[in-house]
């Protein structure tokens, strides 16, 4: 008889047991709704109406109309993460000290039930030119301040996108906050480094790498802006981001090469964005994410 041992016992020597196997129904649906779509999104980006390759991507780069939603994306979805980021760092501080914690961040989380087309409804009835907000203006005097508009212009999608862009990016920086021990804070206090030090020296290099990883998630859900920028901004206009220019080629033109093409566009300028977060995160601290609670 053979003293190999059996295939069994050399696959769990490699890592491949029958725990290893539940991840399979897992991997087989992610190739089947991403992995696969992507791909074939990526072939057909190649074969464009003209027959040439790289058709599509010279077309993207000679027509002002398309390239430049890639700048008035980033316009949008940039400043939008940093403000995000900016103020959710200050109430997760405030809000790990709360004993009511699991109230107030089901009230700051609410706006992801709603939707962005039901707070673009909201915002339009309340921001409209007949909206409470503006009929308010008129009715204590400041008539001149009612002229100006907060929807079907850019600052109608910017305000839309802190609003369901915040309860994301304020949950994932809480997660980081209340992960860091307090007895770091304690012990910088004893030494008497204030507020602000402690903040600086303590706390900012433990939530580099989590304030990071929050801002790629919260930047690529604001790159995919589509919604907010039809209904409260100006689809043609200031406002016509890479994704309407996607769905103007798939559905109006119907040349699904071109679309899949800007879709592909639109991917890379995110990776980008996330590489070169993610690189300058390597830079800053190359400790753990968490500040060593429990």
């Amino acid at each position: 008889m053979s003293d190999a041992p059996a295939l069994r016992t050399r696959l769990a020597a490699r890592g491949f047991d029958g725990i290893t196997l539940l991840v399979l129904p897992a991997a087989l649906l992610i190739a089947g709704l991403f992995i696969y779509p992507f791909a074939y999104g990526l072939y057909l980006s190649f074969r464009p109406k003209d027959g040439s390759v790289f058709g599509n991507y010279l077309k993207f780069i000679a027509d002002p109309y398309l390239y430049e939603t890639i700048g008035r994306t980033l316009w949008l979805a940039l400043p939008v993460t940093l403000l995000n980021l900016f103020f959710a760092v200050p109430v997760a501080f405030r809000v790990r000290l709360m004993h009511r914690q699991r109230l107030l961040t089901t009230i700051l989380v609410l706006p992801i039930t709603l939707g962005t087309v039901l707070v673009a409804e909201g915002m339009l009835n309340y921001f409209g030119p007949q909206g409470w907000f503006m009929r308010s203006l008129h009715l204590i005097g400041l008539a001149n301040f009612g002229s100006f508009r907060l929807v079907h212009n850019y600052w109608g999608v910017f305000i839309s996108l802190i609003i369901t862009g915040f309860p994301f990016t304020f949950l994932l920086t809480l997660s980081y906050v209340t992960g860091i021990d307090p007895a770091l804070e304690q012990a910088a206090a004893t030494l008497g480094a204030r507020a602000m030090e402690r903040f600086r020296a303590v706390f900012l290099p433990l939530l580099a790498p989590g304030m990071a990883i929050t801002f790629c998630l919260s930047f690529v859900q604001a790159y995919a802006v589509f919604p907010s920028a039809v209904l409260l901004g100006q689809a043609s206009g200031e406002t016509r981001v890479i994704s309407i220019a996607a769905y103007q080629a798939a559905f109006e033109q119907y040349d699904y090469s071109m679309a899949s093409a800007i879709a592909m566009i639109m991917a890379a300028v995110q990776l980008v964005i996330v590489t070169a977060v993610l690189a300058l995160r390597a830079l800053a601290y190359r400790g753990p994410a968490g500040g060593g609670k429990g």
